[in-house]
């Protein structure tokens, strides 16, 4: 399958925002993905007090345009996020539609990002989020694959529950800032990754250093063994990769970690 990753910039304007994602998924169509992927609040500037601004209920404009995408342009389609209204709560959620236009997967953002580091970033999107509670996996002709956002991914029982769950690529939306970007971006995927044994696509908002929140950029995507495939620097722009979702299996029978858990002593479960 090839992934499509993009990077955007994000304006102020929701309307230029969904203007500029559907030129950029017309501009990586010459080259044929299956998949197409985009950042954390891609239509939304990451600030707390803009969320309820621009949140819309499932089925709003937003929600329709991306799904007239996926279909208008036969892909799969996962939505970065965006800002979700429901009886009064506001959620960080992905969607995900598939190459008719269907939804068929949605996750609210289980781990609120709320951080004070001291002489870097101070941010609590608990001011006006709230936080979702699903582990979300879903199917495509090439297997399954798992969603999560951001902060969700820092914790490892997630990413190990999502692989569990049969995940052989999970997508992560991710907007990282440049206190926790330089520090932690490309180990925490590559650590997701290996001890997951599955590919692990991070996506970005683009770098805006007149913004309040400047995100570290970077997205990129890591095999199964744990060796970063592509990446891109800062900038607006697209990454198109080809992956073979079955060396998830080669991994896995070659390092059996997931196979030779021992579930007689401890056990990783839902509730």
């Amino acid at each position: 399958m090839k992934i499509a990753q993009l990077q955007t910039h994000v304006f102020a304007d929701k309307t230029a925002n969904m203007a500029q994602l559907e030129t950029s998924i017309a501009a990586v169509m010459p080259e044929n993905p299956d998949l197409i992927t985009i950042g954390e609040m891609f239509n939304c500037p990451y600030v707390t007090e803009n969320f309820p601004l621009f949140a819309e209920e499932e089925g709003g404009h937003t929600w329709q345009k991306l799904s007239a995408l996926a279909a208008e342009y036969g892909v799969y389609l996962s939505a970065g996020s965006v800002p979700e209204l429901e009886d009064g709560h506001i959620y960080n959620t992905a969607y995900v539609f598939d190459r008719s236009g269907r939804q068929i997967a949605k996750h609210r953002k289980m781990h609120l990002f709320d951080i004070d580091v001291k002489g870097g970033q101070s941010f609590k999107e608990s001011d006006t989020l709230t936080a979702g509670s699903q582990v979300t996996v879903f199917d495509t002709e090439f297997g399954k694959i798992g969603l999560c956002i951001c902060f969700d991914f820092r914790f490892p029982e997630l990413g190990r529950l999502m692989a569990l769950a049969g995940a052989k690529l999970i997508l992560v939306p991710a907007a990282f800032n440049m206190t926790t970007g330089p520090a932690h971006w490309e180990i925490m995927f590559r650590s997701q990754a290996l001890n997951n044994q599955c590919f692990v696509a991070g996506t970005s908002p683009a770098r805006d250093t007149e913004f309040s929140y400047v995100a570290w950029g970077h997205s990129l995507l890591v095999s199964p063994w744990g060796g970063v495939l592509a990446e891109m620097d800062e900038t607006p722009g697209s990454l198109v990769t080809e992956i073979d979702l079955t060396d998830a299996d080669k991994t896995r029978q070659e390092l059996p970690l997931l196979s030779a858990r021992r579930t007689d002593v401890y056990e990783l479960k839902t509730i």
